[in-house]
């Protein structure tokens, strides 16, 4: 993998995915564990963002050097309903300032060819802030699987504005999906939790965790 792509492999972030993992996860534990990974993704992504010293003055009236990210005043976040709903709340924890935005998008299951990983997706609803030249995008999806969503997606979103940096913020991915993803948008950075080895012949990854959607709301 390419140095645009981080794997969070410390073991807080570790021991969450193993709990959204298992099948006797119940709702509310599996949707708690998605926010508590946007959190923790939301804390890498600040590490490399940049920062400039500052100095500031102590109660005690004394100077003291710190630090300023200005991106954190800059930040766009896109949620892709509904499963990335719980995701992109633990990073607007991370980024107060950020402004959000939602996109609807899913599979076309009947455009699937039998042997072929490519879906058609249709995009229904965008509704995203305008994205400025200073911003930094992150596209919040927990599973990237063939890219075919995230590509979908961004082409939509990417009208509205070019940031300065492109993030996808996602909890399990695929290197197929990646590659599919880096073929179009080469400069995008993606951060996820796991990689996983497969898909199956419908396009969902495995192991993988089953439908974000469907164990974070229900799926009645």
């Amino acid at each position: 993998m390419s140095d645009n792509v981080v794997v969070i492999k410390h073991n807080m972030a570790q021991a969450i995915l193993t709990r959204l993992r298992d099948r006797n996860t119940g709702q509310v534990e599996f949707r708690s564990g998605l926010i508590a990974l946007g959190r923790i993704i939301g804390y890498e992504i600040v590490n490399e963002l940049e920062a400039e010293p500052i100095e500031v003055e102590t109660p005690l009236g004394v100077r003291a050097m710190g630090i300023r990210i200005p991106d954190l005043d800059h930040v766009v976040i896109v949620q892709i309903l509904r499963a990335a709903m719980p995701l992109a709340q633990g990073l607007v924890e991370i980024f107060s300032n950020a402004r959000v935005g939602v996109v609807s998008a899913k599979r076309v299951e009947s455009s699937h060819v039998p042997g072929s990983l490519e879906f058609e997706v249709d995009v229904d609803y965008v509704r995203v802030p305008k994205i400025r030249s200073e911003d930094v995008l992150i596209v919040a999806d927990p599973m990237l699987a063939t890219g075919s969503t995230i590509v979908a997606v961004l082409d939509k979103i990417l009208t509205y504005g070019s940031p300065k940096r492109t993030i996808i913020a996602s909890v399990i991915g695929t290197e197929y999906g990646i590659r599919k993803v880096r073929e179009r948008f080469p400069d995008v950075k993606i951060y996820a939790v796991a990689l996983d080895p497969a898909l199956n012949e419908m396009g969902y990854i495995v192991p993988g965790l089953g439908d974000a959607g469907d164990r974070a709301f229900g799926s009645g």
